[in-house]
């Protein structure tokens, strides 16, 4: 009786008190454009580069022979074949700030690609030297439009969203008349807060390089780097595994809500591993965002691969039943069927397992990477990769 009472105490608390305020989180504009910026716009570009990278580092270790003729024949052009990869990889910064504008623009019913170009050449213009041009290098100009430029190009997409409604809502911009072609009119529209944006910009990158000489993207992640640096630790991924659980727990997407806080974090660590491959060097990122969705989400969020199994054998009908539902599903690691189904969601015996499940996944892989047991990941790939490959692709073999 009293341990019913404490588990209708609980669930009323987490309803009524915590549920609300994850809400608001889940549906913060803010955080869901930069989300959907990393999942609509720099991912085609990551999964693209990746292949590349790919096909230009054979898997070491394993002795069969078509993996010796791949290795032979690609290793004259290796060079070559990177060029993909770096070029890629290179502006994926350059795709968040447009795709974090573009987002804040179709929530905001403004125009989308006016909105994001502006956002991409007001941080194409930061991650520029201020410096005589003819002396700088596209290579001194690409590592910051790549990884490394990740948390300025948030920034910059968020700020740019601002200013084109800012100037939108207060009508200070230039109208053209009536019988003009839409074209035209878009292109005029975008005129203002265009020269503001890269004039601010412009003006922002020159006094950085005059007090520190190095870009702004450069210095502010030398300024989160104490941060970057707590991200790739275990007790970060332990607490954004048991925040995620919690979510998914009160039927909030918890992988949602986490990455889209903490995916700057995560694609600045897989960016770092993906350079220390082609350049031959240790992979410094463990906490990225395969670690979770490889390595930790087995089956689908909550580790439930097992579970699925288990249902399959069980003496319940019911249970049998949502485990033929849940099989198919869990092979491409989605267990809506499951968690909605089963219940787990609002259900206190449950959620218990739901969490400590996953917290021990990310446990050993936390370790069984930090002592390079098993490879490090260093291409990111759909959720919906089988469980059965995935591991091998995103550790590039």
């Amino acid at each position: 009786m009293n341990d019913r009472l404490s588990n209708n105490w609980f669930m009323k608390w987490m309803e009524e008190s915590l549920m609300p305020v994850l809400a608001r989180i889940a549906q913060n504009v803010y955080l869901q454009s930069i989300r959907d910026a990393f999942s609509s716009f720099a991912l085609p570009v990551i999964l693209t580069g990746a292949l590349f990278l790919i096909i230009a580092n054979p898997p070491e270790g394993i002795n069969w022979a078509p993996i010796h003729a791949w290795a032979r024949a690609v290793k004259p052009i290796a060079a070559q074949i990177m060029i993909p990869f770096q070029l890629t990889f290179g502006i994926m910064a350059m795709m968040v700030a447009f795709g974090t504008a573009y987002s804040l623009a179709t929530r905001w019913d403004l125009d989308e690609t006016m909105t994001g170009i502006i956002s991409m050449l007001a941080f194409f213009i930061t991650s520029f030297p201020a410096t005589d041009v003819t002396k700088v290098t596209f290579g001194d100009v690409l590592n910051y439009l790549g990884g490394q430029g990740l948390f300025v190009a948030i920034i910059i997409g968020i700020i740019t969203a601002i200013v084109v409604r800012f100037f939108n809502k207060s009508g200070l911009v230039i109208k053209m008349p009536e019988g003009v072609p839409p074209y035209v009119v878009r292109s005029f529209l975008a005129l203002v807060p265009m020269f503001v944006m890269i004039v601010s910009a412009w003006i922002v990158e020159w006094i950085v390089w005059a007090n520190f000489h190095i870009t702004l993207p450069q210095l502010v992640l030398d300024l989160f780097k104490p941060l970057v640096a707590a991200s790739n630790s275990y007790p970060a991924a332990l607490a954004e595994i048991i925040l995620m659980m919690l979510l998914w727990s009160l039927g909030i997407h918890g992988m949602n809500v986490v990455s889209s806080i903490a995916y700057p974090f995560w694609m600045t660590q897989l960016a770092a591993n993906a350079e220390a491959a082609a350049k031959g060097l240790p992979l410094p990122g463990i906490v990225t965002e395969p670690f979770f969705h490889v390595f930790t989400h087995l089956g689908g969020s909550g580790t439930t691969w097992a579970l699925t199994i288990m249902f399959l054998l069980s003496a319940s009908a019911q249970l049998r039943t949502i485990g033929r539902a849940e099989l198919i599903p869990a092979i491409f690691n989605i267990n809506e069927p499951l968690i909605f189904g089963t219940p787990i969601v609002l259900n206190p015996i449950l959620i218990i397992p739901f969490i400590l499940a996953p917290a021990a996944v990310v446990t050993i892989n936390y370790f069984a990477f930090a002592v390079n047991l098993v490879p490090r990941p260093l291409i990111q790939l759909p959720f919906t990769v089988p469980v059965f490959i995935s591991g091998f692709l995103s550790t590039g073999g």
